[in-house]
């Protein structure tokens, strides 16, 4: 066998390799010879099938079975003497002529073949505790909790029809039918019965409630709305639609008395009770989005201080995959570059920078989670996908099914498990400063604070 390396490029490597024939048809007459215990032929006994008449018979398949056995062989000895941790699957490149490639399997001539690869930067990790990051922190406050109190009242108010004759006000809600068309056209989704519109919660598309104002039970109206730009539906976003809808009753809301038989009538022993669980949830809120927050600052600081080359074709493939994404949505919304008041050149620069930036962390979290046995257990898994199956009640038997036979969606959910893992242990040694700020700095976005 002779590998010799044919390109040194950055990160990129290339060898050829050459199998003898020789070696190819030693690996050959091993399987045959592990096979002639197992074949059955008629005309011959168990175990008494000629050599040569095998190789007429498996000649083959035992080569092609031979090839791949030691091209794999050999790529993973190049691996282990060159001590090359891989950022992607070695290419391997046979042979293009079909006579070339009958002369090898029938064994007359060597098999030569190239394999390139691209391997992984030395990462040199600095030393977490350098990092020091502000923590953002708030505390739900009374005002919150009785903003909380009065959205849960809301929620629970008591309805009573309104009588005949009697038209529908904000506040009201109505009980409709209703059928959806864009151009004339019936759409999927776009049909209901009895739906209970509550008119001024701003649930249903903009328009559709407030065009309900004035309707009387059984009377019938056609309400003509524009589906937003962002709507989940890539198919709708932007499309205008008209519902030809019909009430069915009109009822108005009743009043609620935040008191202890309010907080019993939903499972509470009493107003403190119920006071503190809307107290714990909003601080749960509060608490995620600190952790987000930190958690992002963390990875500005980490992307800031490592600087490593990265390999060509993950970074190529992360951009491919992130701008299909992109491309994809902006045509089914029927949008332009033009219509986001940007351009192609400067959105691929953009999603060149995200790629490059996704990229560097994730190799550097599995660098620090390699060096520090940071693991997930398949408990941790199995848990992980029992709490993702839990949110799509009807699905269950499917999601566990598809979790079962594809190892992407178990990537997708082991990949923030350790991501997570990593993020702690970091932050366990970073100096991290508390710092209480108000719901509103909290919550402020990226945007809000350049526009600040």
């Amino acid at each position: 066998m002779q590998v010799t390396e044919t390109v040194t490029d950055g990160l990129r490597r290339e060898f050829r390799v050459v199998i003898p024939a020789s070696e190819l048809d030693s690996k050959v007459s091993e399987r045959l010879d592990e096979l002639k215990d197992r074949v059955r032929l008629n005309g011959f006994r168990p175990g008494k099938v000629p050599a040569a008449h095998l190789r007429r018979m498996y000649g083959r398949s035992a080569m092609a079975e031979a090839i791949e056995a030691a091209m794999r062989d050999v790529n993973a000895k190049i691996v282990a003497d060159n001590n090359f941790r891989l950022a992607m699957q070695p290419k391997v490149t046979l042979p293009e002529d079909e006579k070339s490639v009958e002369a090898v399997i029938e064994g007359k001539t060597d098999l030569a073949y190239t394999v390139a690869m691209e391997i992984l930067a030395p990462i040199e990790i600095v030393d977490f505790k350098s990092i020091e990051l502000n923590k953002l922190t708030a505390d739900a406050t009374d005002q919150e909790v009785e903003e909380g109190l009065g959205r849960i009242a809301q929620q629970n108010l008591p309805f009573a029809d309104k009588g005949e004759g009697a038209r529908a006000d904000k506040n009201d809600r109505v009980t409709v039918s209703f059928v959806g068309t864009i151009d004339g056209v019936p759409f999927e989704g776009g049909s209901a019965d009895d739906v209970a519109v509550l008119i001024g919660s701003n649930t249903f598309i903009p328009g559709f409630e407030e065009q309900l104002i004035g309707i009387a039970a059984g009377e019938n109206r056609q309400i003509n709305v524009t589906f937003p730009e962002n709507y989940p539906a890539a198919h709708l976003a932007g499309k205008a639609a008209v519902f030809d809808a019909t009430a069915k009753s009109i009822e108005a809301p009743g009043e609620v008395t935040i008191d202890d038989d309010f907080a019993k009538s939903l499972g509470l022993d009493s107003l403190d009770k119920l006071k503190g669980a809307v107290r714990e949830r909003i601080q749960r809120e509060h608490d995620s989005m600190s952790k987000q927050r930190v958690k992002r600052a963390l990875f500005d600081a980490l992307d800031e201080r490592h600087k490593f080359e990265l390999p060509p074709a993950l970074v190529e493939q992360e951009f491919e995959n992130l701008w299909s994404t992109v491309t994809s949505e902006m045509q089914d919304r029927g949008r332009t570059f033009a219509d986001e008041n940007t351009t192609e050149e400067k959105e691929r620069e953009e999603y060149q920078r995200i790629a490059d930036r996704r990229v560097r962390l994730g190799l550097l979290l599995d660098e620090i989670a390699r060096n520090n046995d940071i693991t997930i257990t398949e408990d941790e898994v199995r848990r992980a996908i029992m709490e993702h199956v839990r949110q799509y009640p009807g699905r269950e038997k499917e999601l566990l099914e598809m979790f079962r036979t594809n190892p992407e969606a178990i990537a997708s959910i082991r990949a923030p498990l350790i991501e997570n893992k990593v993020t702690d242990f970091i932050l366990a040694l970073a100096k991290v400063n508390d710092q209480k700020v108000s719901r509103e700095e909290l919550y402020r976005t990226e945007d809000d604070e350049k526009a600040a």
